[in-house]
């Protein structure tokens, strides 16, 4: 039953996610707190990647289609009140759209797909920083990104007092959140990262950008060159 309903998530059946693998294909998402820089290295590795020659598609979460943009307005106006199980359930559904829309044909196309934000986001804002279930953001998110999971995520990690500093003119409604909530949102990171250390690289963040975008891409040009490796025939 539980194969069933990932394949009911979306026209594409969930095992087509190995052919994706097999072209070479991969999903490299950016996570962090509020201030940690996470957009620009995002977009800088995406230049950098283009550069040098990979097929890169930048996207950014929640966003990247008409209506999953549509309901990044809502989640981030400071005006909105929006429960925590409301809120949980309109990242999903931005997802399920960008995943559907952009992502998996991206994927089947062979190009690597760079998110600023993906599922970690959910688990750490929405799970360890409101109280929202795990193990229901965890179900849900697979159902909206039909089985997809990025091959490898970029946590920058920096101090939530340095991050909020970045972040003092015109906060949106999740950086108006109290001091205590960010710590929360912080630590659940770093437990992901505890969790699943193959998957999620912890990348301090230093004071110039470009040792910080140094770093980063030595992990993902390390990243990519051994996936190469593992389906050379």
């Amino acid at each position: 039953m539980h194969g069933k309903k990932f394949q009911h998530a979306s026209k594409y059946p969930r095992q087509n996610y190995g052919d994706v693998l097999d072209m070479e294909a991969r999903f490299i998402t950016f996570e962090g707190s509020e201030g940690c820089g996470k957009s620009t290295q995002s977009r800088m590795l995406a230049a950098y990647l283009r550069k040098i020659g990979y097929p890169v598609v930048y996207l950014r979460e929640p966003g990247g289609t008409g209506l999953s943009e549509k309901i990044r307005k809502i989640l981030l106006n400071p005006k909105n009140y929006i429960t925590p199980l409301s809120e949980t359930l309109l990242y999903m559904i931005a997802r399920a759209e960008l995943v559907s829309r952009v992502i998996k044909p991206a994927l089947i196309g062979g190009k690597i797909v760079i998110c600023d934000r993906f599922l970690d986001s959910t688990m750490a804002y929405q799970g360890y920083g409101l109280g929202i279930d795990i193990a229901f953001i965890k179900h849900a998110g697979n159902l909206a990104a039909s089985g997809i999971r990025p091959n490898l995520t970029i946590f920058l990690d920096l101090p939530v007092e340095k991050g909020l500093r970045h972040r003092k003119a015109n906060l949106d409604r999740i950086e108006k959140r109290s001091l205590e909530y960010h710590f929360r949102v912080r630590q659940g990171y770093l437990k992901l990262a505890r969790m699943e250390p193959g998957r999620i690289k912890i990348i301090k963040v230093a004071k110039d950008k470009n040792k910080t975008q140094s770093d980063i891409r030595k992990v993902v040009l390390c990243h990519l060159s051994a996936s190469k490796a593992r389906i050379r025939p």
